[in-house]
């Protein structure tokens, strides 16, 4: 069953933040949609489509890979 999650992310300023964690996450198996409403210098927000969930550490993961962001669960 797909879920919808959110996430805060932190330390994201610009439109290339949001393209690397997006690519990022969305290669993640079970995820389909990834959006993030970007809040420069503050917490953005990601919302993600993944059929039965998926792990944070996962998520906290691919956002780490990304750059220097940091998830906050939701």
């Amino acid at each position: 069953m797909k879920q919808q999650l959110k996430y805060g992310i932190t330390g994201m300023t610009c439109g290339h933040c949001v393209q690397s964690v997006t690519e990022e996450v969305s290669a993640l198996d079970g995820v389909s949609d990834v959006k993030i409403d970007l809040v420069d210098g503050g917490e953005s927000l990601m919302t993600l489509a993944a059929e039965n969930g998926i792990d944070f550490a996962k998520v906290e993961a691919a956002v780490a890979e990304a750059g220097s962001y940091v998830a906050i669960a939701r």
